[in-house]
């Protein structure tokens, strides 16, 4: 068995929190197993954190949202490098619709993607963690899942506090297998693919209204939180769900 630790990230190959989250662990030394369903960006991406490591860091195709493609991917993993030591769930989908006119098709498609998909990487990472009685587990959120809004959906909200919940219980079933499982809750974190949805003045309103800070919140702002909780400085830190939303909505 290799001493590099082994991450997997899913979600990992876009524009946004993923990949900097990929980038991040891969600056810390760790071989990164990113997932996504774009190839041509894995792979991009894959060569770019191979250079980095100095060693292999493959890629997969993986829905989330199909339990059976989880559990294979998991375990080709495990299998090849010997060693699952950190899982980073940031695979997420998202379409507004009032609860009024909402299809069951979009409730379904939100919640098995942003909750059941979550909730099966960690079913597939466990056995191995457990095996190895170590590990680390992030779980993207949102502070959609704390806010009374109806800016970020009904099904999405939903999901994202389900996270919190699945994070919780799972910090406390593991515990004792020497497993650190937390969340992390982000507020608008901007990438390219935001200008395409929404006009200048959303972000300049949201800076004048809401932050507290002085700009945007960026990719680079989640993966460095991240960095700390899987690390061993935060070895006395689970079942935690962070905000990272400049202020947005601290949280208590």
């Amino acid at each position: 068995m290799s001493d590099i630790k082994t991450a997997i990230v899913t979600a990992a190959a876009g524009a946004g929190i993923g990949a900097a989250i990929a980038r991040q662990l891969a600056a810390d030394g760790m071989r990164v197993i990113i997932t996504d369903l774009h190839e041509g960006r894995m792979v991009k991406l894959s060569e770019e954190l191979s250079r980095v490591v100095g060693t292999e860091c493959p890629w997969y195709r993986l829905d989330v949202s199909d339990h059976a493609a989880v559990e294979d991917v998991f375990n080709q993993v495990a299998g090849r490098y010997g060693r699952i030591d950190v899982l980073v769930n940031n695979a997420g989908w998202s379409k507004i619709e009032p609860v009024a006119e909402m299809s069951l098709e979009t409730w379904q498609k939100c919640i098995d993607i942003d909750l059941t998909g979550t909730f099966s990487c960690i079913r597939h990472a466990l056995p191995h963690m457990i095996a190895a009685n170590s590990g680390s587990i992030v779980n993207i959120s949102s502070i959609s899942g704390w806010e009374m809004t109806t800016e970020h959906g009904a099904a999405y909200s939903a999901a994202k506090a389900g996270v919190m919940a699945l994070t919780r219980v799972a910090a406390a079933e593991n515990g004792k297998h020497g497993i650190r499982v937390n969340a992390i809750a982000p507020g608008l974190i901007y990438n390219d693919f935001l200008r395409r949805i929404y006009p200048d003045d959303f972000f300049d309103g949201y800076l004048a209204k809401k932050a507290f800070l002085d700009r945007l919140g960026q990719p680079e702002d989640v993966a460095h939180l991240v960095s700390f909780l899987v690390s061993e400085k935060a070895g006395y830190v689970t079942g935690e769900v962070y905000g990272v939303s400049g202020g947005v909505h601290p949280h208590a």
